[in-house]
């Protein structure tokens, strides 16, 4: 082995150096680090499994005794700036939804001072963050979605069944399975990005593409109906280089901060991340900061539309261009073809309708249903009444339960109001179940489904985030009826295009569905509902009116938070500016 260190004297006598002392004494000389490097790739992953919490089983215990504990404090979440924990003293309550008098956690708002000191900490940290090596950012967010998938997993799923209403089933799905899955794949979708380099070379020269983190920070903004999306918001940019301000929901903060607190001890480095809690008014100081360099949005389609017009009429005040990504809102279908499954497709149907009280931008809200198989018996319209009223709603620590209460008395307020209006709205259109909304303990609103003789009637047409469905039965018996017309008649009622499914065994019908409605949606799904994407399977987003369709759950996302630099290097260089062309004959 020393005749082999002895071979490389002249060619590295430094390393040769180090090697031979090494051997001689292991313990006392030490090489230097640099003086190795690898190109490392990732361990492949597989999607987190859902566990069941079957009677008996031990993560039913487990969730039991979280749910105990976290009904039992009020915990205080304070700002976060450059690692700091900052107690503002300006705060808001957030309640459980299904028990509004019940006090979880107390959210300390960020100030605008608070906003300045987290642009100044993200700019510390941000070249440090960005160089380490893409491997080492990765595995961050690893060890993160391994914490959640083990030790803290009862606790986070406990912090958004309580804090956002959820009940087990759903939080399993958000909260355990599809934010372990977005942290895990982050670095394997990072590492899709990176490895996209020039495939030509000419004669002499080497191109090669590097992927630099944004000129700035992202702002990160994210709803209260998923946990997992919070997480998602951050690891995307974070993943790639870039520093973070975060402005959750201070209405979902608690299972946020349960996030942030697991990124942090998974080896997080200050400021990287900055938690900022606050008014809209008090975020829009990271909003219109020169440094801003991207947008990472959840939210409503109209706060997205103000959001993008700030930064619009800020644009010669940045550094560089921001990139806006923004998933928004959705007024998803359920298109029943008449060769489709019927029992299939109304149990999918009150599956995407009602799960989580309807609060998921991809919640079926409209479905369209044929004549000759709705009214049938033992049709479509029976087995969805049927199995609508059939529904438990209640707290969500009752593991029983389908439903439990919408997120706060505005969004019952704006679900009375749309119900009553459907009521009133003339003879073509009836509320045949539920309606009913009780906001005296929690916000519950019945599963409402609305029949209506107008395609076009407004509870076809707006979006109403809540378990509210309408049904437009066409008339597939009519002389001249073209599935080709009842598809058009779905692309062109809504200004969303964000999720549909189609239900039908017949393969023509499919086919012609996914031809017409190729504009319609961001994910289009067939005999199956609408909601329920999976990260890396089904990359989530849509256009129109629900977004700029980056695509969560994919490398495609992680596109944005990266502007690339093309280096090229030639190795032998020119003895005369003249070409061949130019010389004589």
């Amino acid at each position: 082995m020393l005749r082999a260190v002895r071979s490389v004297v002249h060619r590295r006598p430094q390393l040769a150096t180090a090697l031979t002392a090494a051997i001689a004494d292991p313990v006392a000389s030490a090489i230097p680090a640099r003086e190795f490097s690898g190109r490392y790739v990732l361990p492949p992953i597989k999607g987190e499994p859902a566990f069941n919490y079957a009677p008996g089983s031990p993560e039913r215990a487990s969730l039991v005794d979280a749910l105990k504990r976290v009904r039992s404090e009020v915990v205080e979440i304070p700002v976060v700036v450059g690692g700091e924990r900052r107690y503002t003293g300006e705060t808001v309550d957030q309640v459980m939804p299904s028990d509004h008098g019940h006090v979880i956690a107390r959210v300390h708002l960020a100030r605008p001072s608070d906003v300045s000191d987290a642009v100044a900490a993200a700019a510390k940290v941000r070249a440090d963050w960005a160089e380490l090596q893409p491997h080492h950012r990765a595995m961050v967010f690893r060890k993160a979605a391994d914490i959640l998938a083990g030790r803290e997993r009862a606790r986070v799923m406990a912090t958004t069944m309580l804090g956002i209403g959820k009940t087990v089933w759903q939080a399993e799905i958000d909260a355990s399975v599809e934010q372990i899955d977005f942290l895990r794949s982050a670095g394997n979708f990072a590492e899709r990005v990176y490895a996209e380099q020039p495939d030509l070379h000419a004669k002499l020269s080497w191109n090669r593409m590097k992927y630099r983190g944004l000129e700035g920070y992202v702002a990160a903004i994210s709803p209260f109906n998923f946990t997992a999306i919070g997480a998602n918001l951050v690891a995307s940019p974070a993943v790639m280089g870039n520093t973070v301000l975060w402005k959750p929901a201070p209405s979902a903060a608690l299972g946020n901060w349960l996030t942030l607190e697991t990124l942090e001890e998974a080896g997080m480095p200050a400021g990287v991340v900055n938690f900022l809690p606050s008014s809209p008014e008090v975020f829009q100081g990271a909003l219109t900061h020169p440094t801003l360099a991207g947008l990472h949005f959840t939210g409503s389609t109209r706060t997205f539309s103000t959001i993008w017009r700030l930064i619009g009429d800020n644009l010669r005040g940045y550094h560089s261009y921001p990139r806006i990504v923004g998933e928004t809102g959705g007024k998803n279908f359920h298109l029943i073809h008449p060769s489709a499954d019927v029992t299939n497709a109304a149990l999918q149907t009150v599956r995407a309708a009602f799960e989580y009280q309807g609060q998921k931008c991809s919640a079926c809200s409209r479905l369209y249903v044929p004549r000759s198989l709705y009214r049938a018996p033992g049709g479509i319209r029976e087995q969805i009444l049927a199995t609508a009223a059939s529904l438990k709603m209640g707290q969500p620590d009752d593991l029983s339960t389908f439903m439990s209460a919408v997120i706060d008395k505005a969004a019952a307020d704006r679900l009375r109001a749309a119900i009553e209006g459907a009521r009133v709205g003339g003879p073509g259109t009836r509320v045949v179940l539920g309606g009913t909304v009780d906001t005296s303990r929690g916000y519950f609103v019945e599963p409402t489904v609305i029949e209506t003789d107008d395609p076009l009637s407004p509870t076809m047409v707006n979006e109403l985030f809540g378990p509210v469905l309408t049904v437009f039965e066409y008339d597939d018996t009519a002389a001249g009826w073209r599935w080709e017309d009842t598809l058009a008649l779905v692309d062109r009622t809504s200004p969303y295009g964000l999720t549909g499914a189609v239900f039908a065994r017949d393969r023509g019908a499919l086919s012609t569905a996914e031809t017409l409605l190729v504009n319609s949606v961001g994910n289009l799904y067939f005999n199956d509902k609408s909601t329920g994407a999976v990260v890396g399977e089904q990359p989530f987003g849509g256009a129109r009116a629900s977004g700029t369709n980056d695509k969560a759950g994919s490398y495609l996302n992680l596109l944005r938070w990266v502007s690339p630099q093309t280096i090229k290097e030639t190795t032998v260089g020119i003895t005369s500016v003249d070409y061949p062309h130019m010389q004589a004959e």
